[in-house]
């Protein structure tokens, strides 16, 4: 293996290896540690980033293969990580962390690169990730990578209320009518997002006892689907929130009835809400969100490699797709 020198008398490979299981904690370490760095930078000293839930970290590892990528030191840790994940044409990457010993030395232009070189090379046609948009370094540091700033993305909660579920829940379905129905919510979103892919996200959800899919029906059509996680996101956290990772509707109704589903499944799971992150471009959704009486959370600014950037289904349908795990 190859390794650089800086001028910290640290070695960092100019490679990355595919992540596995082993390195969850070390990831959760840089993870921890170089988030906790950006915000004490930013001001907000006293916020202490926490550990990841393993699962989530199995599932991104499981979902980006072998985009899951890190760059260790000369003691076999981990300076350096990029989560890289691609549905079909859509790219992102996310999380990526440079440890706080490592920055400032030119590894994080290298692991962004990386992630968009070998994106490129598997064909996709959309390159992005979010980022936090009052950082000014941050947002500064993936311009001149030859990112475009894009719209928020804005993070609001619906409370969980009684309602008839009329969802359907692929974990409950049998391996024929499994397959019958992750074909059909892949036909339905090819005609919205020519390219797009999520079939993959389901069946690891499923197989990482993470959460479900759910999706309604029109006759024998899949009019809407939801991809949700209902395990904490927080090592050690109980579960409260079902937050959707993805979220495709034909149309606004169909939407209005899965938001509808989607409070009445938290519910009967017993979650007290439900997390959704609606991307900015998406006005007349987040403005029927809010009269719903969803509450803002969080904003995160969307960026896509330029030539890269993705674009609203025509017709209206509505496609949501979380770039963060």
């Amino acid at each position: 293996m190859a390794f650089a020198r800086n001028w910290r008398n640290a070695w960092v490979s100019e490679a990355p290896e595919r992540a596995t299981e082993r390195d969850i904690d070390p990831l959760n370490a840089v993870f921890s540690e170089s988030f906790t760095e950006r915000y004490r930078k930013d001001g907000m000293v006293g916020v202490r980033v926490p550990h990841l839930n393993p699962g989530v970290w199995k599932f991104a590892m499981a979902d980006a293969e072998e985009g899951a990528m890190v760059w260790r030191n000369s003691r076999d840790g981990i300076a350096a990580f990029n989560m890289v994940h691609r549905s079909g044409i859509e790219g992102w990457m996310g999380p990526l962390a440079v440890h706080p010993d490592y920055q400032g030395q030119g590894i994080g232009k290298t692991i962004v690169n990386a992630g968009v070189d070998w994106l490129k090379q598997r064909g996709a046609r959309i390159i992005g990730l979010e980022t936090m948009p009052r950082t000014m370094d941050n947002v500064g540091f993936y311009s001149s990578l030859g990112f475009m700033p894009g719209h928020l993305t804005v993070t609001v909660t619906l409370d969980a209320a009684r309602a008839g579920l009329q969802c359907l829940s692929l974990a409950a379905m049998n391996p024929h009518e499994r397959e019958l129905a992750m074909r059909q919510c892949r036909i339905l979103l090819n005609e919205l997002a020519p390219g797009y892919d999520y079939t993959r996200e389901m069946s690891l959800t499923a197989q990482h006892s993470l959460g479900d899919t759910l999706l309604v029906r029109h006759g024998f059509e899949v009019a809407s689907f939801a991809i949700c996680h209902s395990v904490p996101l927080v090592e050690g956290r109980i579960s409260e929130e079902l937050r959707v990772l993805k979220m495709v509707a034909r149309s606004e109704s169909d939407f209005d009835h899965m938001l509808t589903q989607l409070a009445a499944y938290a519910r009967s799971i017993s979650a007290r809400r439900v997390a959704i992150r609606v991307q900015g471009q998406y006005g007349d959704v987040y403005r029927r969100i809010i009269a719903r009486g969803a509450r803002v959370r969080w904003t995160d600014l969307r960026m896509a490699v330029h030539g890269y950037g993705e674009t609203r289904p025509a017709g209206g349908g509505i496609v949501l797709s979380n770039w963060e795990i």
